[in-house]
């Protein structure tokens, strides 16, 4: 027989998440709870962490990462798996590298000024820094990762799996070097990928201009552009061959205003015959379209931009200008030289920088590659053929789409911080050596005068390895043979492609095989009003803020519950509120349980023994343990989470427990109490995932009252995660209990609705038809918890006048409560019929100033839709108030 140890212990009377959470996550890590052990018999639970980039604290979005990939990871581990979830840091290339730019130019120094070492110093500093507060916050978060296998994206390992991988895939011929349009932020100074590029809708304008012909001087062929500025890097004038209107004009050349410099009128079916006049000029260096038209025409490419998108020496006269006012000052000169033919407004999309929101340009300059579409063909496969599940499968169309047309990857950037590119220049011999350990010589001619390649890697090729250099690739580890493929990547939805893709792509290419089984994507966080939240708008919200004000559970409660994969989340405070009031409401509930066991309380469960409603809880906890199991293999942790707050707010602490502090404190037999505490632990380690902290105080608390034997586990954190038990499920204990409920409810609710005082006893007939033998035990149940006395139990309900009655008809009864129980029948007749009256002399007030011509004629249209919405409102309230007045008899 177990039963409860003399040992008293009491609660403190309030839930102070700040001297619970720091105590908590201490005692795990000193368990070494994080840390899983590889056990060849059994399959591994794996997550890699997204990793946050050193750029600062970590925001909303990390912390929704955070409280997803924690609630996976402690379930699984919960349910005795081998669990890992890795953590890591990602260097973050061009961010990183501009808050630091930002910091050195208060400081009135700039990266040249310190040199490229000095500057990597200030960088490492920076870097360290951010890793020790980003761990320090993920804990505060409850992130239960193994901290011991904390990986860097800049530290050796996965510094030697970059360049093994790029001189794998260079061997493969994958990488390549050459001259492309990219598209470069002049604020940032380096190439960007398309991925890193937003096109902007802007208001621009599209100008006219006239190219005269050479063999020709009054002849001319017109363009339309959007770039005038770019007029000086032109190489032809192209028109569409099918175009009639340029009959003639191929094959002649046309002389370029400013420079005067003969371009050739050439044909192109690229050309949209509707754009403008239906000639183009054609800047291959600064325009992609124009690029591709060059390489079929074997046209120089002359570029006029510097780094800074400043004019260069081929701009001519124009040579330094910035590039808005070059734009400008050529458009005046061709106005004074006759060849603006005109200017009309035009919107069209321009790209941005989406780090520094800088108008980007598109120029020809010579970068590193990958070719991209021999690695995407697997990739496809690998979803197609179910390999890896996109969740939600929304995504799964939108991921084919963008493999199915994939570009190559520009992957080289002009930055300092980063992978710097593993390629060698010989001085003597003009060749490459491409290697993953530094180069001594040159492979070609062993001359030792090589000179690295400057440019570093796009972040995002590091990051596209993360699944495999985390667990020590390309060295064949025990981490990597056991916990490779992973088994679920978490991420934002806006990142599929800058990251999970390359995933998908690297991992089959250098490991051979698909780096995760599932792909989850969450969304994105909002403000209440759905806004996205910015600095700008001012409605951002720092988690530690959060956490210090509601506590660690309210925040992830706040970011999981009623959520759905995929969609964007709305974080309105009174999200958190409920967060904090859940967890307020779990400790109240905990604190009565314990406070109720006794030094030697049995808490065996004697089936036979059941009472109704203990049948019904326990019915209940099944069924929720069962569809919140359901929900989360399906990734719905919303709906899991939901489930599971309504099952302990709505059902057991709303009514189970009431219905037992009345059996306590009668004594009654047999106690309640074995079913209090064991639904109250099953449900701690049901909701542990989502909420960790509170739930292993309040489990601790419990345990401290219980037997020694009833549960070995140390923590909750390690104890086995429940199992619905098919043999409680009892639909009519079900039936019978919800039925009672409802009666209870429908009571109060009508005593709120006549506003009936607290303290009053109010009369009801219970008409409860074939359920009249079930539900007669519990009259005195509903009189306590109804507040009704008498309550008289009926078969049949006669019929009867409804008149000074309220009727309530219910799924399996009917009740009827006298008003003269539950306010002076008089007095309310004479207090309706007095605000009948003065209901009735404000519609009058009302219709006379709508007939009131002078009114209508002189007061502002807002005005008069007022007072008209005033008439509407008090002609519905009488309606109402004349309906209720019969009712009293």
């Amino acid at each position: 027989m177990a039963q409860t140890p003399s040992v008293q212990y009491e609660m403190p009377k309030a839930y102070e998440p700040g001297k619970v959470e720091q105590k908590w996550y201490q005692f795990w890590l000193e368990k070494g709870y994080f840390k899983p052990k590889i056990d060849p018999k059994k399959k591994p639970f794996v997550i890699i962490m997204p990793p946050p980039n050193v750029t600062g604290e970590l925001h909303l979005g990390h912390a929704l990462t955070a409280t997803m990939e924690d609630i996976l990871t402690r379930w699984h581990r919960m349910k005795g798996e081998p669990t890992l979830w890795l953590p890591g840091v990602d260097h973050a290339g061009i961010a990183a590298q501009v808050v630091v730019e930002q910091m050195l130019a208060r400081e009135g120094l700039d990266r040249h000024q310190l040199g490229r070492e000095k500057f990597l110093e200030r960088m490492w500093q920076w870097a360290n820094s951010c890793r020790g507060i980003i761990a320090k916050q993920h804990q505060r978060l409850g992130a239960s990762c193994d901290w011991d296998r904390e990986v860097f994206t800049l530290d050796e390992g996965p510094s030697r799996a970059v360049r093994t991988a790029f001189v794998r895939l260079y061997e493969r011929g994958l990488i390549y070097r050459g001259e492309r349009i990219i598209n470069r932020c002049p604020r940032c100074a380096t190439a960007l990928s398309d991925l890193e590029v937003e096109h902007k809708d802007i208001s621009g304008h599209l100008y006219y201009v006239r190219y005269p012909l050479e063999d020709d001087a009054q002849d001319f062929i017109t363009v339309a552009t959007t770039r005038p500025e770019t007029i000086l890097g032109d190489t032809a004038v192209a028109v569409n061959p099918k175009d009639k209107r340029f009959d003639g004009m191929v094959g002649r050349k046309a002389i370029l205003p400013a420079l005067r410099r003969a371009i050739p009128i050439i044909a192109d079916e690229a050309v949209d015959p509707e754009f403008g006049t239906g000639a183009v000029k054609i800047t291959p260096a600064h325009d992609p379209v124009d690029f591709e038209v060059a390489q079929r025409h074997n046209l120089p490419l002359v570029n006029i931009l510097n780094p800074d998108a400043t004019m260069n020496e081929n701009a001519g006269p124009y040579a330094g200008l910035d590039r808005f006012a070059c734009r400008k000052a050529i458009v005046s000169d061709l106005e004074k030289e006759g060849l603006l033919v005109k200017v009309e407004p035009y919107s069209h999309a321009v790209g941005h920088c989406i780090r520094c929101q800088t108008m980007v340009e598109p120029i020809a300059s010579q970068q590193w590659f990958v070719k991209t579409e021999p690695l995407a063909q697997p990739a496809i496969e690998a979803v197609t053929s179910g390999r890896i599940r996109i969740i939600p499968p929304r995504f799964t169309k939108v991921y084919l789409n963008w493999m199915e047309n994939i570009r190559d990857w520009c992957i080289s950037r002009q930055l300092w911080w980063g992978h710097r590119i593993p390629v060698w220049y010989c001085q003597d011999c003009g060749e490459l050596t491409v290697s993953v350990e530094d180069a001594k010589s040159c492979r070609h001619c062993g001359s030792s005068r090589l000179e690295q390649d400057p440019d570093v890697l796009d972040t995002w090729f590091s990051s596209a390895l993360w699944t495999h250099s985390t667990l020590g690739w390309p060295d064949d580890t025990e981490d990597l043979r056991y916990f490779y493929p992973t088994s679920v990547m978490e991420t934002g939805y806006d990142i599929l492609f800058f990251w999970v893709a390359r995933m998908i792509m690297m991992g089959l290419a250098d490991v051979g095989d698909i780096p995760f089984h599932t792909v989850y994507l969450h969304g994105l966080i909002r403000d209440e009003k759905g806004e996205k939240m910015s600095k700008v708008r001012g409605n951002v919200l720092n988690p530690i803020d959060l956490l210090e004000q509601y506590g660690t559970d309210a925040l992830r409660f706040a970011l999981s519950t009623g959520t759905a994969p995929g969609n964007d989340i709305k974080l309105a405070p009174s999200r958190l509120e409920a967060g904090r009031n859940f967890a307020n409401k779990l400790w109240n509930a905990t604190r009565f349980v314990v406070g109720s066991l006794g030094p030697s309380t049995d808490l065996e469960i004697r089936r036979d023994l059941l009472q109704l409603e203990d049948r019904w809880i326990l019915s209940r906890l099944s069924r929720t343990v069962s569809s919140v199991t359901s929900f989360m293999d399906e990734f719905q942790f919303g709906e899991a989470q939901r489930q599971l707050h309504d099952f302990l707010w709505g059902e057991f602490c709303d009514w189970y427990i009431e219905l037992a502090k009345i059996r306590l404190r009668a004594g009654s037999k047999p106690s309640p109490l074995p079913i209090l505490v064991h639904v109250l632990e099953t449900s701690l380690r049901l909701l542990h995932p989502y909420m960790p902290f509170v739930t292993e105080e309040l489990w601790q608390s419990l345990k401290r009252r219980l037997p020694p034997d009833w549960q070995e586990a140390e923590s909750i954190m390690v104890a086995a995660y429940p199992e619905a038990d098919d043999t409680a499920i009892d639909p009519q204990a079900e039936e019978i209990i919800e039925a009672i409920i409802e009666i209870i409810r429908s009571i109060r609710n009508t005593r709120a609705h006549y506003k009936v005082e607290s303290s009053r006893w109010i009369e009801a007939k219970i008409y409860a038809g074939r359920l009249i033998s079930a539900i007669a035990p519990y009259a005195e149940t509903i009189e306590t918890l109804a507040r009704a006395r008498p309550v008289t139990l009926l078969s049949q309900r006669p019929e009867e006048s409804h008149q000074g009655n309220a009727v309530l008809v219910l799924k399996d009864a009917e009740v009827v409560i006298p008003l003269a129980s539950m306010f002076d029948l008089e007095a309310e007749r004479r207090r309706l019929q007095k605000e009948i009256d003065q209901t009735q002399a404000e519609i009058a007030r009302l219709r006379a100033r709508l007939e009131d011509r002078d009114f209508l004629t002189k007061a502002p249209a807002a005005v008069v839709d007022k007072e008209r919405q005033k008439l509407d409102v008090a002609t519905d309230k009488l309606e109402r108030l004349k309906q209720q007045l019969p009712k009293l008899g």
